[in-house]
């Protein structure tokens, strides 16, 4: 009986004859990054690319997503996707402001990431203006191919980032700047 199912691969460490030791950030790094709870926050054509990528041509829940979640209070990544309205820039600060630590943010689209073709005064030119962006997915709209990619960079980034650096005198500088505290 043959199985497709991948398990997740052992964080570096020491092995012997039963048991084994790792670090700490490994365990939980890698914990994580296989149960992340993603809060889409979508708009326009972005919105419906994303609506593709939890079908069951791509569905993302393979990728440990499979629990949306529709309150900033239970969700760990931000999913911003298509565009944003100035007037939407306070409320996208807030829902990311619920949100737990710790937290992360991905871009989905042009619209999101740069104001896309609306270069005009409504339009948010890019959520990093008001909120910090860890992943940028570009496209106008991006394929649901995309969208995975992105969500796979962030499981890296949660896999590697060390429990210490959210504590970190440039993390705080980061948030200060978007003045967040």
């Amino acid at each position: 009986m043959t199985t497709d199912i991948k398990i997740a691969e052992a964080p570096p460490g020491h092995t012997g004859e039963g048991f084994f030791a790792t670090s700490l950030d490994k365990v939980i790094g890698l914990a994580r990054s296989n149960s992340i709870w993603p809060l889409p926050f979508a708009t326009s054509c972005c919105g419906i690319e994303f609506m593709a990528t939890m079908g069951s041509n791509y569905d993302l829940a393979r990728f440990g997503s499979e629990r949306m979640s529709f309150s900033p209070r239970q969700a760990d990544l931000l999913l911003v996707a298509g565009t944003i309205a100035k007037k939407m820039g306070p409320i996208l600060k807030q829902v990311y402001l619920q949100m737990a630590e710790p937290r992360w943010v991905l871009s989905i689209g042009a619209c999101a990431s740069s104001g896309g073709i609306f270069d005009t005064y409504s339009v948010l030119q890019g959520i990093d203006r008001v909120i910090p962006v860890d992943v940028y997915v570009p496209g106008c709209p991006p394929r649901p191919e995309q969208i995975i990619d992105g969500v796979m960079k962030i499981q890296e980034l949660v896999k590697d980032e060390s429990l210490r650096r959210r504590n970190s005198p440039e993390y705080k500088a980061l948030l200060q700047s978007y003045g967040i505290l």
